[in-house]
């Protein structure tokens, strides 16, 4: 864990709080001094991510779908920050929970929106890289509208994070919501779920086992990694702002698939095969933010290079008891 936590909250409410990323926010607040509210229906979260926070002073689990009409009144304390992060990231999730998926983008905002309104509270949405789609801009930047297919397999997550940005800009817009919006690009780190579907815990898990390294397509497609330290720097500096419009935050150095299978042989010592799989529909080809505005508005750059933060993922990962 490094960095300073830039919002001083009082009390914070993380949805999807005992998800890999929400886990981390939940980890960071609370190390800071805030009281944090975890709130998680578990469909894709693990209470095993939060069992080392249950006990301490401040910090409360509350089993509960943010979809759900009477959400509000599950989560009666006065906040001054709402992190809004559930929601399945994965491919293999999202491809699971079509609905749901779209239900947590809509009804689940709209809910942790009237929280936010009700206790005058800061509110953050954690968008995706994905609203770009399969960009003809790059790197992509905020500005960008994307390129996106609005009914491929992948858009119950696509759209469900492009309708939650729109519903966030109008609350803040109509209503005053003290509101802002994160894109995120490609976050990995310990905690991650070995069998989601991502590529990191994908690669990582099959090189430890000795199994072929599955890398979808010819392997050039390319993505930029974000250790979770810096993501988490990166979405409390934007919560500490008040910008109203998307910011990306993400990693600054673009990988193929093809060269981070390798390194990640490399880095566990396999001898693990790369494998060449069909490649999923409308898997976007590059994928690079462009963090400008997160550096001019707010200091912030990602601090841990990518390969220092696959060995720290890759040591997670190993220590974990094997099925």
């Amino acid at each position: 864990m490094t960095g300073d936590t830039p919002f001083r909250s009082r009390r914070a409410l993380v949805t999807g709080g005992a998800g890999f990323l929400g886990s981390h926010l939940c980890e960071r607040l609370l190390y800071a001094g805030a009281e944090v509210d975890c709130a998680d229906n578990l469909a894709c979260g693990r209470r095993a991510n939060v069992e080392h926070l249950e006990g301490r002073p401040g910090f409360e689990f509350v089993r509960c779908d943010v979809s759900a009409p009477d959400c509000p009144a599950q989560l009666p304390s006065p906040y001054d920050l709402v992190l809004h992060f559930a929601c399945p990231a994965s491919p293999a999730d999202y491809l699971r929970l079509p609905l749901e998926t779209l239900d947590v983008g809509s009804l689940g905002t709209r809910n942790t929106l009237a929280i936010a309104e009700r206790d005058g509270a800061r509110f953050l949405l954690a968008s995706t890289s994905e609203v770009y789609g399969d960009p003809l801009v790059h790197p992509q930047h905020e500005g960008y509208w994307g390129n996106v297919n609005p009914i491929g397999p992948r858009s119950v997550y696509d759209e469900s994070k492009r309708f939650a940005e729109a519903l966030v800009t109008a609350h803040a817009g109509t209503r005053g919501t003290n509101a802002g919006i994160v894109r995120l690009f490609n976050t990995y780190g310990p905690r991650m779920r070995a069998h989601d579907g991502r590529a990191v815990p994908t690669f990582i898990c099959q090189a430890l086992a000795g199994e072929p390294v599955t890398v979808t397509g010819d392997g050039t497609q390319t993505r930029s990694l974000c250790y979770v330290d810096d993501t988490v720097d990166g979405v409390l500096r934007v919560a500490a702002s008040k910008s109203v419009r998307p910011v990306n935050i993400g990693g600054s150095d673009e990988i193929t698939m093809a060269h981070l299978a390798r390194r990640v042989v490399a880095l566990t010592g396999s001898r693990s095969p790369i494998a060449f799989i069909d490649r999923p529909v409308d898997d976007p080809s590059r994928r690079q933010p462009d963090t400008t505005l997160a550096r001019e508005l707010l200091g912030w750059s990602p601090q841990v290079p990518w390969e220092e933060g696959l060995r720290q993922t890759i040591a997670y990962f190993a220590a974990q008891p094997r099925n």
